[in-house]
């Protein structure tokens, strides 16, 4: 709760012995904060506006049990299409490197995933989500199985173009790390909406996804701010202990 003060501004917090001059830069960065805010929901608005996307391929994927504890086995055959669950819902697909050149999983992408695989089932309230990557099912499910994504769906690009046309692999398989946006039509022209990569330009390499994951945004909430901390596959402590 804020308190509004004689001089117009926002307290944030009940206590009584913070300095003028904190409670002076903290109605300024209140301020910055609204800003952005703001500036955020004209991006998100700029980006539902996009012209009508290119139409797409019904492109081709393999995907094992929905059970990640089951076998690896029978591996199936999915298209694009078949991953719309619903009409009138939008489908992310998050492109992880791993698979070909990355052959280790992407540290900062399990990261990200970590995450998503906690919000998984409210995303399925409103879209269609689903993990791709170039690996194949066996090593794509063992690495998903260590890591508890039990609500994610796993999907392996094999043979398909698909990461290689919307740049997460380039010719000599390589891999990026990339989200992407899809729709479907009322005539079921698969259509692609958004793509984008953590490059943004040549001097920003990596922070077009960070609002895909919190644990940057909960890091420049302290004063020591996210420095350049990178994810781990494996930290070797714990930080924590559960309680009991």
């Amino acid at each position: 709760m804020v308190h509004t003060t004689v001089d117009g501004t926002f307290r944030q917090t009940n206590l009584t012995n913070e300095s003028s001059e904190y409670r002076a830069k903290r109605e300024e960065l209140r301020l910055a904060e609204i800003e952005l805010m703001r500036q955020r929901e004209h991006v998100a608005e700029l980006r539902r506006h996009l012209p009508q996307g290119a139409p797409i391929q019904d492109y081709q994927f393999e995907e094992g049990p929905r059970d990640l504890n089951a076998d690896d086995a029978p591996v199936r055959t999915v298209r694009l299409s078949e991953l719309f669950t619903k009409p009138n819902r939008s489908l992310i697909i998050y492109h992880l490197m791993y698979g070909k050149r990355q052959t280790k999983p992407c540290p900062m992408c399990t990261a990200w995933l970590d995450g998503a695989n906690g919000v998984a089932h409210h995303l399925a309230q409103n879209l269609d989500f689903a993990i791709v990557a170039a690996a194949d099912i066996p090593a794509l499910r063992a690495h998903a199985r260590a890591r508890g994504w039990d609500k994610l769906r796993l999907l392996s690009a094999g043979n398909s173009t698909f990461k290689y046309d919307f740049g997460s692999e380039d010719h000599e398989g390589h891999q990026d790390s990339t989200i992407s946006v899809f729709t479907r039509d009322a005539d079921n022209t698969l259509r692609h909406f958004y793509t984008a990569h953590p490059r943004m330009a040549p001097d920003i390499p990596e922070r077009g996804i960070d609002l895909l994951a919190p644990i940057w945004h909960f890091m420049d909430l302290t004063p020591q701010g996210r420095g350049d901390w990178y994810a781990s596959l494996n930290y070797g402590t714990k930080v924590y202990a559960a309680s009991t």
